[in-house]
């Protein structure tokens, strides 16, 4: 079995840049990623677009190009990149991929993982039409492909990456009908105490200026949204919305919903890792110190998977936990380590000042579905009445919904429906998403072939291995 002393999953800002520090210590290191290209989700395509697309990336902004001299820096780092490697499963030290339909695993040193955010589901009536897909999809859709949407597009929900996408949409030749904006108009008097911050960290100018280029443009707003539906037959028609007293109907055949990005959990909820619920972002997220570790040893996290902070602040979580890596392998004294990531830290602790606006600004309005007839387990095809009533006959947890109702069990193994399971529960229970818990993740992490399992059979390297807390090989 290969052994390495740093094993990177995600080759996103936070993945990219811990590859690039590593190496720069003397680590060797190896970066999966499941994507067939560098970057994420944030700087998804960065070098083929940059290289035979160059007029989407100044439709995609200034933001996006920051990811290729990351993309540079890495590449000349001669961190190994494995392209196309989808890890299922990890336990221990040890890593099982599947690349190009074989099973491959390798040993690690130290394990950072490094997988993004994804983002929070808004289930609202009519959300699983055909034309309604996430911000972030259409997003992955412009920088993969160019595609843009046709007539009628209508955004809806809250966050930055809705006003991002519009400003893309909108440079890259589309047209925009509407956003529809759920913010209360009571949060931008309690976001108030934070603009200090915000604008200090560079978060409020940047909005400030999508917000100046949507209304040069004539993008139509409409903010304090509430119940909101999506209306049609065979595919999305209408977006429909009550203003106050009034209620609002906007034809719309491509529809983008959007209510922030909450971190991506499952690698760290199979390793058994502990997990707390952040009432500033609503979410779930894995407990680290300020080097990225993780109550498991040997685990690290860092970027948006250890909270939202953004691209930038990403890079820099990345750079601390790789010199935390070098440290704990002895390649660096602490007092080195410490040197090279005190800026770093420091510009994490601004960073996360300044997201404190957003959080409060653009808390989400529809984790809860009051409608009963609401899909949530879209895999499933499971409602919200249907869990509430599971709840009052003994469903007191969102595992017990695996048995009663097989929520969390479709390809998307619970990454689409699981927030809204827990804040269901909770809210049934009048407890908090804390107390009702999570569901319990086993591998495969994601559906792999049969043959993948057999071949990763267990090694006389799992005898080293140490217990991760969650599922065993037997």
């Amino acid at each position: 079995m290969r052994k390495v002393d740093l094993a990177v999953v995600g080759a996103g800002p936070a993945g990219l840049a811990a590859a690039v520090e590593a190496s720069a210590c003397g680590l060797s290191v190896v970066v999966l990623d499941e994507q067939p290209t560098i970057g994420g989700q944030i700087y998804r395509h960065i070098e083929r677009v940059v290289e035979a697309a160059p007029g989407r990336t100044a439709a995609l902004g200034d933001d996006y190009l920051r990811g290729a001299a990351l993309a540079q820096s890495f590449r000349a780092s001669g961190a190994d990149y494995q392209e196309g490697s989808l890890v299922w499963h990890v336990e221990g030290s040890i890593l099982w991929y599947l690349r190009d339909g074989r099973s491959g695993s390798l040993k690690a040193g130290r394990i950072l993982l490094a997988t993004g955010a994804m983002e929070r589901p808004l289930p609202v009536p009519g959300w699983t039409l055909p034309g309604v897909m996430t911000a972030g999809a259409g997003q992955i859709l412009l920088k993969t492909a160019g595609l843009l949407p046709g007539q009628r597009t209508v955004l809806l929900g809250n966050g930055p990456l809705l006003l991002l996408l519009a400003q893309q949409l909108l440079a890259a030749g589309g047209t925009i009908d509407a956003i529809v904006e759920t913010v209360p108009r009571a949060r931008y008097l309690q976001a108030l105490c934070h603009v200090p911050a915000a604008w200090g960290s560079g978060y409020l100018p940047r909005g400030l200026r999508m917000l100046r280029a949507l209304r040069r443009a004539g993008v139509k707003f409409y903010r304090g949204a509430q119940d909101l539906r999506i209306e049609g037959k065979e595919a999305a028609e209408a977006v429909t919305f009550r203003m106050g007293a009034r209620m609002v109907s906007l034809a719309a055949s491509h529809v983008f919903l959007h209510e922030g990005v909450v971190p991506n959990t499952h690698f760290t909820r199979l390793l058994g890792c502990d997990h707390l619920w952040d009432v500033g972002q609503q979410c779930f997220r894995p407990v680290t110190d300020r080097w990225g570790n993780t109550s498991v040893e040997g685990i690290m996290v860092a970027g948006d998977s250890a909270g939202i902070l953004g691209a930038v602040a990403a890079e820099d979580a990345g750079r601390v936990a790789a010199l935390e890596a070098a440290h704990r392998l002895g390649w660096l004294d602490s007092s080195i380590r410490d040197e090279k990531a005190h800026p770093l830290l420091r510009r994490l602790e601004n960073q996360a000042r300044g997201r404190r606006f957003l959080d409060n600004l653009y808390a989400p309005t529809h984790r809860v579905p009051r409608e009963p007839d609401i899909v949530v387990c879209r895999c499933e095809e499971v409602t919200a009445g249907e869990i509430r009533s599971a709840v009052r006959i003994g469903g007191h947890g969102p595992n017990q919904m695996k048995s009663y109702l097989r929520c969390g069990m479709g390809p998307c193994q619970g990454r689409m429906c699981g927030l809204t399971v827990t804040s269901l529960i909770a809210d049934e229970l009048k407890l908090s998403p804390q107390e009702v818990g999570y569901f319990r993740v086993r591998p495969p992490l994601k559906p792999v072939p049969l043959q993948a399992i057999a071949e990763a059979c267990p090694t006389e390297e799992m005898a080293e291995a140490p217990a991760s807390g969650q599922a065993r090989w037997g």
